[in-house]
């Protein structure tokens, strides 16, 4: 494989996944911020930079798994993990998305320039707090959901108390959906010693996931009514929770390819909040 495609790989432009869990919640913020009618150079902004700094993400948590990554099955065979590329050209990679990330909220105002500095920090060090930190899949829910503070700070110029709570139910999003991917390496993860919410949470797990949607989408929920979202919103949340029960099917037997299809399955998650909230602006 030629660098280029190695580079791909790193990224992990290949599976999209992670680009989706990070821009859903994103995509709720902006449109709620605006009303339903986010500034289309904002929205091509937040979109082109969410999937600039997820692949940026990447190429740092490779960097910091490289010792890691060779005896976990699922990873063994990544570009820098294999030996293909070296620790300086991840570095190297992370370090041009993150600045083509930049440059392109230059337009935004000042606090948007400043939170994307705080996350800056957040997504470079999540990595690390596998470390030590027996749940590092909340960490990464506030990496995976900063968009939203950037996105009304972006919009409104300061950041209300509804989009922190939104922040928050991100967390508990990202609990129940990584710790479904946790699931699928708890093995391998215990040998390690690598810690991940499906070891912190043991036989609790699919309890401690199920809790987490319901936290999300109960804070979701009165987070939308609170901005006078009703009824196509309210459809958009029971088809997430829907989907959610659907989780509870595949997830409770634990076992690791039926874990893994709900971690992915959460992109319709998202996906089916974000419609209710364009739906009830659009049509409410």
């Amino acid at each position: 494989m030629n660098k280029l495609a190695l580079y791909f790989r790193l990224v992990r432009g290949h599976k999209p996944i992670g680009i989706l869990l990070l821009l859903w919640p994103t995509l709720w913020a902006l449109w709620m911020a605006s009303n339903g009618h986010p500034d289309p150079m904002i929205l091509a902004i937040f979109v082109v930079g969410t999937a600039l700094m997820r692949s940026s993400g990447c190429a740092i948590n490779d960097y910091a798994d490289r010792d890691f990554d060779r005896h976990v099955k699922r990873t063994v065979d990544r570009p820098l993990t294999s030996g293909r590329i070296k620790g300086w050209e991840a570095l190297m990679v992370a370090a041009v998305l993150a600045i083509v990330s930049f440059l392109l909220i230059l337009p935004l105002n000042t606090l948007t320039k400043q939170l994307s500095v705080v996350a800056v920090v957040v997504a470079a060090s999540y990595p690390y707090f596998k470390r030590f930190f027996a749940l590092p899949q909340a960490y990464l829910g506030i990496a995976f959901g900063f968009g939203i503070p950037m996105a009304f700070a972006a919009v409104q110029d300061h950041v209300p108390a509804v989009a922190w709570w939104l922040l928050v139910a991100n967390v508990f999003w990202s609990l129940a959906y990584d710790t479904e991917y946790a699931m699928v390496d708890r093995d391998d993860d215990l040998i390690i010693g690598i810690r991940t919410s499906a070891i912190t949470f043991g036989r609790y797990d699919v309890a401690a996931i199920m809790l987490c949607y319901a936290a999300t989408l109960g804070i979701d929920l009165v987070c939308g009514w609170s901005l006078g979202l009703r009824w196509w919103f309210v459809a958009g949340i029971a088809v997430a929770a829907g989907m959610a029960i659907y989780h509870y099917t595949l997830i409770r037997g634990r076992d690791r390819m039926k874990c893994f299809t709900a971690f992915n399955h959460n992109n319709w998650l998202g996906a089916a909040v974000f419609a209710g909230v364009a739906l009830d602006y659009a049509l409410g």
